[in-house]
């Protein structure tokens, strides 16, 4: 485990005083003691490098359905601040609220760490990513590139009027690298982004991989571009993984249905999305990742919960307030960026779980189709998804050919699930270097991951 380098400036017992003799329903206090670095290239040369420290906190007080909120920099006269919170709940003439039951619990909680980021020099980093950024550069074709890691340590301690008192180590990490070529008019690029809560080591040693990255931008350059239309399409791990995240991930977050009636229409526990052997999961239970916790942000256990089994919904992603609202359980995902934000319903690790089709199989009776791989981005709209793989490869006669620029997926995502024909039993969860947004938070550390995944009728656009 990890030990912060200097005791956390709190007072659990004060923390506990500060929560008593107020005329509210619920309230809860969250301090967050945390310190982070950061480095940035821009082109050959380093432009950034540094880091801060920060200390803060905040108070929800519910009263009679309104919520009252606040954050703060220094812990003195906490109590006041309880009071303020309260006050301002006090004014809101809300719905009732119902906070779902949970049990209260007391406990500090530490991550087993593998090599830890802060014990090593900023000086050794600098050197490592130095290396990576030669290696662009030793490539002729580059133009220009962008290179970045970050790492965060926070302590949190979360108390509640019901009687938790929780503390938590978290760590973070996160790389990621651009390398965009020219040639002429034609402009081409290629990423690769790593992130981890555990393990510097897996940053250390991509030299290999960074070469790959910068070698491939320069071949998309030369690369065809596919010719629109509908294919049956074979999504990588990664691209199917975002797909799982971006396209049905936030259509299960319990907030956004009880808000929208469209959605509540759509999102219909017992209603079926596609075959028996899709099964779709979210959870910080899954350990080792960078959206895994113990408790969220509202001190509720974490879990891995089913949203789609065996083709049939079966839940949705919960705070208390949502749960209480819809008269289910609490999933454990309330989550908040930090101190200056209260939580809201996020996913953690978003997985479509792992099959029994081995790729080979599932391009076998292929004749003409689209293999895409990773992700540059993309943008949903309720049911509608438009991603943009970071490249493809032209399937034929069951084998890949030559590679592809990237290409456009675009479709409505209920459809798109039913026309999942083939599930690979290659699960790989991606520890990506970016994060989730929502809200105004952002980036929030999530994993997302897949197995490959096998489209029937997936629109193409392309030429």
């Amino acid at each position: 485990m990890i030990s912060s380098e200097r005791q956390v400036p709190w007072d659990k017992e004060e923390i506990r005083k500060a929560l008593k003799g107020h005329k509210a329903d619920y309230i809860e206090i969250r301090v967050e003691d945390s310190k982070s670095s950061h480095m940035l290239y821009r082109g050959r040369e380093i432009q950034e490098a540094g880091g801060s420290s920060s200390l803060g906190g905040n108070i929800r007080a519910l009263v009679k359905g309104g919520w009252g909120f606040m954050s703060f920099n220094d812990l003195t006269d906490l109590r006041d601040k309880v009071k303020t919170a309260v006050g301002q709940a006090s004014l809101i003439s809300g719905d009732k609220r119902t906070l779902a039951p949970v049990q209260a619990f007391e406990e500090e909680v530490y991550p087993a760490i593998k090599k830890d980021p802060f014990s090593i020099s900023l000086s050794q980093k600098k050197k490592l990513f130095d290396e990576y950024n030669g290696i662009i550069y030793s490539v002729p074709g580059i133009q220009t590139s962008v290179l970045m890691y970050n790492e965060s340590r926070k302590n949190v301690l979360f108390a509640s009027s019901e009687g938790s008192l929780i503390s938590q180590q978290r760590l973070d990490m996160a790389f990621r690298l651009s390398a965009i070529a020219r040639d002429g008019s034609e402009v081409q690029q290629d990423s690769l982004s790593m992130g981890s809560n555990n393990d510097f080591s897996l940053f250390e040693g991509l030299h290999s991989k960074v070469e790959e990255t910068v070698k491939r931008a320069l071949s998309l350059l030369s690369a065809p571009q596919a010719k629109g239309g509908e294919y049956t399409v074979v999504l990588d791990p990664s691209l199917a993984g975002v797909f799982a995240h971006e396209a049905f991930g936030h259509l299960s977050e319990a907030d956004h249905i009880y808000e929208n009636p469209r959605l509540r229409e759509i999102m219909v526990l017992g209603k079926t999305f596609g075959g028996k052997h899709l099964n779709i999961l979210d959870g910080a239970a899954v350990p080792g990742l960078r959206g895994s916790y113990k408790y969220d942000d509202e001190g509720v256990p974490s879990s891995k919960t089913h949203l789609i089994k065996d083709g049939v919904l079966v839940g949705r992603l919960h705070s208390r307030e949502t749960a209480g609202k819809l008269g289910e359980k609490p999933t454990g995902n309330a989550r908040a960026l930090d101190y200056r934000f209260p939580p809201i319903v996020r996913m953690t690790n978003t997985f479509i779980d792992r099959g029994t089709t081995p790729l080979k199989d599932m391009l076998a009776d292929i004749k003409d189709g689209i293999y895409a791989r990773d992700w540059y981005g993309g943008t949903t709209s309720m049911e509608m998804f438009t991603f943009s793989a970071a490249h493809a490869y032209r399937i034929k006669n069951g084998k890949l050919e030559e590679l592809l620029r990237p290409v456009v997926l675009t479709g409505n995502v209920f459809d798109t699930l039913k026309n999942i024909d083939a599930i690979g039993d290659d699960l790989v969860m991606g520890q990506k270097g970016g994060g989730c947004g929502k809200g105004g938070q952002m980036p929030l550390p999530v994993s997302e991951g897949s197995p490959h995944i096998r489209i029937q009728k997936c629109l193409i656009s392309g030429k």
